[in-house]
C-alpha cells in the first residue's frame, strides 16, 4: 500500500504587491488542483510549511523550516495569501511549500 501523503503541494508564486511596491510581509501560493476561489475556502487558515536545505547543519540536519498560514484567497484562480512568521526570502520564488491538511474543521 501506498503512504498516503498529509500535504497538499504549492508553488511559491511572490510577496504580495503593486505595480511598484513589494509588500514582503505577506505572499502568494498557488496550490495545486485549486483553480477557484470557491476550491481555496477550504484551505483557509491551515497551515504552511515552506522547507528548504541550508549549508549548515543544527542538531544533525540541515533541512529547515519555516512556517506561515494562509490567511484569505487572492483574485478568482485558486491563489491564497499567506502570513509567515518570518517573511519568505526572494530565493524562494518559484519554489514548492507544503500546506498542512491541519487545523481541520471538518
Amino acid at each position: 500500500m501506498a503512504p498516503s501523503r498529509l500535504y497538499v503541494k504549492g508553488r511559491v508564486l511572490g510577496h504580495k504587491r503593486g505595480k511598484r511596491n513589494s509588500r514582503p510581509n505577506t505572499s502568494l501560493v498557488q496550490l495545486e488542483g485549486v483553480d477557484s476561489k470557491e476550491a481555496a475556502q477550504f484551505y483557509l487558515g491551515k497551515r504552511v510549511a515552506y522547507v528548504y536545505k541550508a549549508k549548515r547543519e543544527i542538531n544533525g540536519s540541515k533541512v529547515r523550516v519555516m512556517w506561515g498560514r494562509i490567511s484569505r484567497s487572492h483574485g478568482n484562480s485558486g491563489v491564497v495569501k499567506t502570513k509567515f512568521r518570518n517573511n519568505l526570502p526572494a530565493h524562494s520564488f518559484g519554489a514548492s511549500c507544503r500546506v498542512m491538511l491541519f487545523p481541520s474543521n471538518i
